[in-house]
Formats: C-alpha cells, structure tokens, sequence
C-alpha cells in the first residue's frame, strides 16, 4: 500500500498583503503577550486542581479509613493471613521488660517539620504554620512562594532576609511525614508499651537544610541536644542514653559527638569522656556513613530513578509546557541551597567506591535469589573482583554518558578533560526564565565538555560538582570532607568540617559504647547512572539520566538509566555497613578506643496485602522504621540488653566480603 500525500488547494486570486503599521504590530504582541499568560495561569490553575483532586481523594479514603471501627483492619487481614503477631513492645512487656535507658531520636534529611517565623507578603496567614511536613497544602496553593521561603540564601547557607524557618520540637516534630504516613510514630508507640513517655524520650529535630555547624551558630541545636542528654541522665538515675540516629542523622550525631567533646568555641567543651559519660548505644538505622550516589543525581540533574520513569512514561509532565512553571528548575534553585546535601556526596573516593574497571560489588548478579540466615558468618555470592571483564557490572562509573561508556573497558574509552573548559555563552534565551539556576552560565561549550569526559568514578565526581555547581560546593567545601586521612594526628581534623565524614575522625574514647548499623537489605538501590544530553531549550537543564538505557533483559542490573545493587531503596550497604564491618571493627585508627560495633540486617518483605500499610518486615530505608524485628532490638537495647545479647551480627548481605574488596589501611 502507498501512502499519498495530500496536496495543498490552489489559491486562485490571492489579495495583496498589507504591512501592518506599527500600532497594529505593537497590539498583536500585546495580545500574543496577554494570551501565553492566560494559557500560564490556566495551567497553573489546572495543576493546582489536580493537585487538589488528588490530595482530596487522598483525605476521604484516609477518612473513610480512620471512621472504620479499630478492629476492622486487623479482622479482615487475618481473615486472609491469619492471626497477626504482637506488636514487639506488647510482646516485650509480656517478657518482663521495662523502660531503662532513655531514647534519643536524630532524624534524618526531609522526615523533620519545618515551620514558619517570618516571612515576605506571600506567606500571609502562614505564622508558625508547617511549610515542610504536614499537609503541605501551601505547596499546591502557591508553589512559588514556597519555594522562596524553603530556599537558603545562595551566599552564606543560612536565612534568606526576611524569612526565618524553623524546626518543629518535641515529638511531633517527626512522628508522622504527613497524615497517614509514619516515620518515628510506630517506635515511639512500642517505646510507650514497656513504660516510655516524654519525659524519657527526647526528639532532636534540627533544620535539616543548614550545614551541621550551621545548626548550632544559627539555633544552637548542637547546644540543645547536649543539654537535654545531660538533663535526661540526670533525672533518670544516672543512666545512660540509647541513640537512634535515622538516615543522615547518622552523619549529624556523627558530627555532634566530636563537636560535644571539642573546646569552645568551636566545639561544645564537653571534654573527651562526654560521650563515655553520657551515651550507651547508637543505634544508626540505614545511615549514609560514606554517602549516596542518589546524591549526585539529584545534585547533577534534580533526578532520581522515580523520576527517570515518570519522564518515559509522560514525556515533558514535568517541562514548562505542561505545568506553566519550570518545575524541576525551581528544586533544583531551591535544594542546592541546602548544603547538608553535601554530607551525602560519596566519600572515599575509588578506594570505597571503585575505579573505571573495578567495584568492591565486584560484579553483581541482581537476579541472585538470597536466603534469609541470621548466621553471623554468611558467606556472598560476589567475592571475586574481576577487574576488565564485561560479563557483569562495573559500579564504580558512578556517572556515565551513554550505556557504551558505562560497559567499555577503560582503554577503550576516549575522554576529553573538562576541568580547563571555558564557560560562557547562554544555552539559549533565558530572558522568559522562571528562574536562574548555575546551568545558564556554563554555555554550550561547557556542557558539551561535561558530556566529553564520558565517565566519572568517586573520585572526580567532587570536580564535575565544582565545575557544575560552584557556588554550593564553594560554601559545602568549608563544611564537609569526602576524602581519607592519611594522618588522624594531623591538627587540621580538629575542624568541624571533617567531623561528619567517618573517614577523616576518630570516634569518641568510649570503650564501654556500643555503636549499631541497622539497615534493610534485598531491595535495588541506586549505585550508578546512565546520562543523555537534552536537546538545547529554553530554561533547559542540559543532563538527564537517560531511561532509554536497559540491560536486555529481566534480570539486568540496569533499568532506566540506573544501576542497581543490594541495599534498602536509598542507601546501597557499602555505605550503611562498611564502618561498622571493617574501619571501626575492633582497634583500629578511626576507633582507636575500641568500642564495639554491631551489624543488623533486615531482609525486606514487602506487606502480604493492602491492610497492612507499610509492613511489617520492610527493609525500605523510611519504613523499616516499623519493621518489628528492628524495633524489637531497639526495645531491648533501651532496657538494657548488650549487643551480644541480641546475638551479635545478624547478615543477609555480603558486606564483610565486599569490605575486604577496600583497600584502606586501618
């Protein structure tokens, strides 16, 4: 069959074209003018409909749910499964077990509400209302404004004039995200079964956007947490506290230990046996100890693996066409003005995270069926590093520009150094430009050297950073290190920008501390990404992980532009279980106490149906916060149990095989 091109009608006697005089010209502009900001708001209006459609529809099932008798869930779910397990602290309490030592709660990044103080015009009827947490109705009901208030100043990392932000306190601070949506609530709940209350349990919400030390020059929340620990010692007869650190918690309460023994000003003047005194356990549940490679996409292009898929299933739902707002270019202004996401750019460099042609991963089987095994001596799957073969994974091109690049060899790969590119020359018109971000200044010359480098490792990822986002590593390189210390000794670690990074600090002189890695594993975590150069556009953002990039077939460890390996969703287990398996297992110089280190992890299961929320057995970096298994050790260490009472390390994982992969001296 052919296709026939339809031809054009003849036009017979075409009248004569007229020039327009200027006032006509000026009126049809004026008119184009007025009609793009109609067509602006209408799908301004649309997308805030949508929104509040959906988070309607979210409120009356929540509603519907919470009007159903207590009972009905929990009836009809063990109709179908059976009957349910006692929630731990219900069996705990039936145990015998009681409230000891009082609990410290360090949230993580986002999990912490944000409230407002003061604020421009637009934030009218805002005062003391959550703009982070919550319901974040003022999200949808006026985007910009929020993402004014929620925006750090670009200089300095602290308020923006005029606007003054602020962690929630106590409890509710991070309970609940947002309605119906757990984080710390399930725990604090079992807490309370075996006699907890407020007074014995303590939440240090901090403004999670500030660099660490700018929590404490700002809020003096590192003040805070001091003071209410040593208060909660003291009114419960001399007793310890157990701390639980979640997500980048983990790296905060990292810093504050060093910050509370180091002399003032600087530090807290605690004195070197404060931490010895005061604290018992910490307990990390899925903390980033060496980072995350989710923040560098995030950082690079404002991307995530969710978003990668939402783009190839809705091309441009996220572009300006479609919401009348530069969407991503609004978060990405807004997020890189909080420079605590600094402490979660991968730390180590190719010693940790692996070279061109090696990872410590070796090369991961993702379609590997793994056992559940308690045993503390499980032995892996991947233990042999087979550097140069292409038979697998190589997770250590963290960043990869195009799927040829992320599989070649590396004498195989042609690279054009970027570092000495001239930027200049706008991308395009950026005079129609919602909004500024770093990317309008780098020129097409300087993106395509970006694109020209073809693979970053670890180890030069800080430098695309600096070449892509100058004016945030600028202020984050004064807060944070990324790097190993050659000599702990060296007066220069006693500045609180190394004090987060486990790398480049001792642990506290506590030998009779316990320190705890809690994490969910048998979930695909993020580890590596495939990127695309976006066709040149107005207000563009020039990089994009390309969701075109697969493995081939089922069990590949690359789908959309992503490599996976094991971990909890968020944080792969290098990150969450290297420290504890090998740099401060026994004596060693970044534990030069010796204090003793747990691992714990929990193989996920995702719920067995719908009336089981979240689940039970969630490894998932935010759920597992209810994952009972966890919180049952959790009780146990606040009443007093050791961790080789709770069996020592409990591994699903091949973290201590993967560790004898680095090699870092100890």
């Amino acid at each position: 069959m052919s296709f026939l091109r339809r031809r054009k009608p003849k036009v017979s006697n075409p009248e004569p074209q007229i020039d327009e005089d200027d006032d006509e010209k000026e009126k049809r502009k004026r008119k184009q003018t007025a009609e793009k900001k109609r067509h602006k708001w209408s799908c301004i209006d649309s997308c805030c409909w949508l929104i509040g459609f959906i988070c309607s529809t979210w409120w009356f099932l929540l509603f519907m749910y919470n009007a159903m008798p207590a009972s009905f869930p929990q009836y009809v779910t063990e109709a179908i499964t059976g009957p349910l397990p006692d929630p731990p602290g219900v069996k705990l309490k039936k145990e015998g077990l009681e409230a000891k030592h009082p609990v410290v709660f360090v949230p993580g990044i986002v999990t912490g509400g944000l409230e407002l103080w003061e604020g421009h015009q637009c934030a009218e009827g805002l005062f003391r209302k959550r703009l982070w947490g919550g319901t974040f109705g003022d999200l949808y009901k006026r985007p910009l404004c929020w993402v004014e208030h929620m925006s750090l100043d670009n200089e300095t990392g602290l308020d923006c004039p005029g606007i003054r932000i602020r962690p929630v306190s106590g409890l509710v601070a991070a309970d609940y995200f947002a309605p119906g949506y757990f984080v710390w609530a399930v725990l604090i709940a079992n807490l309370a079964r075996i006699g907890y209350e407020e007074k014995t349990m303590y939440m240090a919400a901090y403004d999670w956007r500030l660099s660490f030390q700018n929590t404490e020059v700002r809020d003096q929340s590192l003040s805070r947490i001091k003071s209410n620990i040593e208060l909660m010692v003291a009114t419960n007869g001399g007793k310890k506290v157990v701390v639980i650190p979640h997500s980048m918690g983990a790296l905060y309460f990292l810093h504050f230990m060093k910050w509370v023994e180091a002399p003032t000003p600087m530090g807290g003047g605690g004195g070197s046996d404060w931490c010895s005194k005061h604290i018992k356990a910490v307990m990390n549940i899925g903390g980033p100890f060496l980072g995350v490679p989710k923040a560098v996409a995030g950082l690079f292009s404002i991307e995530a693996k969710d978003i990668a898929v939402a783009r190839s299933f809705a091309p441009g739902v996220l572009d300006k066409d479609v919401f009348g707002l530069q969407t991503l270019q609004h978060l990405m202004r807004m997020t890189r003005t909080w420079d605590s996401t600094m402490s979660m750019i991968p730390k180590g460099g190719d010693t940790i995270w692996g070279g061109l042609d090696w990872s410590p991963e070796g090369f991961y089987n993702c379609s590997a069926k793994k056992l559940k095994n308690d045993s503390p001596h499980t032995t892996g799957q991947n233990r042999k590093r087979n550097n140069g073969s292409k038979a697998g994974v190589n997770y250590g091109r963290i960043v990869s520009f195009g799927k040829h690049a992320a599989e070649l060899h590396s004498s195989e790969i042609e690279r054009i150094d970027f570092r000495d590119a001239i930027k200049g020359n706008n991308l395009a018109n950026t005079s129609d430009c919602d909004v500024w971000t770093e990317y309008h200044e780098m020129g097409v010359g300087g993106v395509q050297a970006v694109a020209d480098y073809k693979v970053y490792t670890a180890g030069s990822i800080l430098d695309l950073l600096h070449f892509v986002a100058p004016k945030l590593m600028e202020r984050g390189g004064a807060h944070f290190s990324h790097g190993i210390a050659e000599n702990l000794e060296d007066p220069k670690y006693e500045h609180y920008k190394y004090w987060s990074n486990p790398l480049e600090t001792k642990l506290p002189n506590a030998p009779d501390m316990e320190i705890y890695s809690m994490y969910g594993v048998g979930i695909p975590t993020e580890r590596a990404y495939v990127y695309k150069l976006t066709p040149p556009a107005e207000c563009y953002i020039p990089f994009q992980i390309d969701a075109s990039a697969d493995g081939g077939n089922e069990d590949s460890c690359l789908k959309g532009g992503v490599f996976s390996v094991d971990g909890d969703e968020t944080v792969p287990i290098l990150s969450s279980g290297f420290m504890c398996a090998k740099a401060w297992r026994g004596k060693t110089r970044f534990n030069p106490s010796g204090i003793r280190t747990y691992i714990r992890e929990y193989d996920h299961a995702p719920p067995a149906n719908l009336l089981e929320g979240r689940g039970t057995q969630s490894g998932a970096h935010v759920d597992i916060l209810g994952n009972f298994a966890l919180i049952e050790d959790v009780i146990r260490v606040a009443a007093g149990a050791t961790g080789e009472e709770l069996g020592g390390d409990r591994l699903h994982s091949d973290i201590f095989e993967w560790s004898e992969e680095i090699d870092l001296q100890f």
